[in-house]
C-alpha cells in the first residue's frame, strides 16, 4: 500500500494576483485547479491514501475537497493554527498515514507527466530511506550527489553556504524537484514536531539514513508553477501537447 502527501499549505506569494483571494493549490492550470491535477495523478498511480495539509485559505481547500467525489481516501491535515513548513507538516500528518507504508510526497505547485510509479519502484527496490526526484537545472540551491546518486551535500550558491554529509569527490549538482518518497520509519528519524523544511530534515538525518536521488532526463517535462511566468509556460506547454 502507498500513502501520499500533497503540500498545499503555502502562502503562494510568488503567484501575485492569482493568490490574492485564492490558495495556491486552487490556482487553475488549463481550467483545472492544481490540486485536482495532483489528486487525479496520484489516484492513477494507485495511491491508497492522500493526506493534504492546509493553512492559507484553508476553508476554500476543505470545501473544494468535500464538494468532489475523488474515489480514493483523501484526508486533511489542518495547520491553520501554525504553518509548519514542509518537514513540520509531514511530522504533524504522521498519525494520518497508513502505518508502516511508504509515503509519496509532492508539492501542489509541481506539474509533470513523469510516471511516478518509477520513482516508487526505485525506492522500494533500492530499499532507500528516502528517494528524491532531482534534475540537472539552474537554481540557487543545489543538492550534491555522488556517482551512485547518494546525497552528500547541499549548497547555496548565492550565500556560499555549504552543508556536507559525506565526502564526495566529483559530486554532481542537481535541483530538487519537489517530489520524493520516504519510508515510514523516516518520520521518527526527522525528530519531534516543529517548524522545519524537509530538506533540512534530510540534511540532519542524512548521515544515519540512505537518501538517494532519482534523476529526470533532459527530455522529461517538469514545471515548478509557483511563479506567474512558470505557470504560463506550463499552460502553453500542456496546451500544445494535448
Amino acid at each position: 500500500m502507498i500513502n501520499a502527501m500533497i503540500f498545499a499549505a503555502g502562502l503562494g506569494t510568488r503567484l501575485q494576483h492569482y493568490t490574492k483571494n485564492c490558495p495556491k493549490a486552487l490556482v487553475k492550470l488549463n481550467g483545472k485547479p492544481l490540486l485536482e491535477h495532483c489528486i487525479l495523478r496520484l489516484k492513477s498511480f494507485g495511491v491508497d491514501r492522500i493526506v493534504i495539509n492546509v493553512h492559507h485559505f484553508a476553508d476554500q481547500i476543505i470545501n473544494y475537497l468535500q464538494s468532489e467525489s475523488w474515489g480514493t481516501d483523501v484526508v486533511i491535515s489542518d495547520e491553520r493554527d501554525e504553518l509548519l513548513d514542509t518537514g513540520g507538516g509531514l511530522i504533524k500528518a504522521a498519525p494520518l498515514f497508513i502505518p508502516d507504508q511508504p509515503i509519496l510526497i509532492r508539492n501542489a505547485d509541481i506539474v509533470t507527466s513523469v510516471d511516478l510509479k518509477k520513482i516508487i519502484a526505485e525506492h522500494l527496490t533500492s530499499k532507500n530511506d528516502a528517494t528524491l526526484m532531482i534534475k540537472e537545472r539552474k537554481t540557487s540551491r543545489y543538492l550534491v550527489f555522488d556517482e551512485n546518486l547518494n546525497l552528500c551535500a547541499w549548497k547555496n550558491i548565492n550565500t556560499g553556504e555549504v552543508i556536507e554529509l559525506n565526502a564526495c569527490e566529483g559530486g554532481r549538482d542537481f535541483g530538487f524537484c519537489g517530489i520524493h518518497v520516504v519510508d515510514y520509519k523516516m518520520l521518527q528519524a526527522f525528530g519531534p514536531k516543529r517548524k522545519f523544511s524537509i530538506i533540512q530534515g534530510y540534511l540532519e538525518a542524512g548521515r544515519m539514513t540512505q537518501i538517494k536521488g532519482w534523476a529526470l532526463q533532459p527530455q522529461d517535462d517538469w514545471f515548478d508553477v509557483g511563479t506567474v511566468e512558470k505557470l504560463k509556460q506550463a499552460e502553453v506547454y500542456y496546451s500544445k501537447s494535448t
